[in-house]
């Protein structure tokens, strides 16, 4: 079993304001559905929150230490070791951490795989991805220019782990 990252970011490493994403690319909501579907997908309440919904069609996992939270059609773990002790029963073989910035940080040592969309503008936001290390190779990569439905260039970047 397997933890994979999907994230969205700008050049200077943004991925939220405010709790919500700063920029609205259609053609990278289609891209998330097609990558998250039928998975298990991992979030803290907050991102939780910015979405309003369980996303139908996958396993939806929210992680808050408040122990009288609840999320109907959802499962909420209150701690992410109750998450990890949960996972060495399951043959599931990709699940998909989308976010915050606290599940980022915590599983980038975790992942295997990082699925990033790239928003080629520098953002201003208030909730960053972490820095990657040279342990991150790239393994795949698709650019789009801005049209009438992107205000800013994009590329879905794969990353894979490698082993120094």
């Amino acid at each position: 079993m397997s933890f994979s990252l999907i994230v969205a970011m700008s050049e200077n490493g943004v991925i939220g304001k405010d709790n919500q994403l700063p920029w609205h690319l259609p053609n990278d909501l289609k891209h998330f559905k097609a990558l998250t579907m039928g998975k298990t997908i991992i979030m803290g309440r907050k991102t939780f929150e910015s979405i309003g919904k369980v996303l139908p069609g996958r396993k939806n996992i929210i992680i808050s230490s408040d122990t009288n939270y609840t999320v109907p059609d959802g499962t909420v773990i209150h701690n992410i070791n109750e998450l990890i002790a949960q996972d060495k029963h399951d043959s599931e073989s990709e699940k998909m951490i989308i976010g915050g910035a606290t599940l980022y940080n915590y599983f980038l040592d975790k992942a295997n795989i990082i699925y990033l969309t790239k928003v080629h503008s520098v953002i201003e936001g208030d909730t960053f991805f972490p820095e990657l290390s040279n342990e991150w190779e790239i393994a795949g990569v698709e650019h789009f220019e801005v049209d009438p439905k992107h205000e800013f260039a994009y590329s879905f970047i794969t990353l894979k782990k490698v082993k120094l």
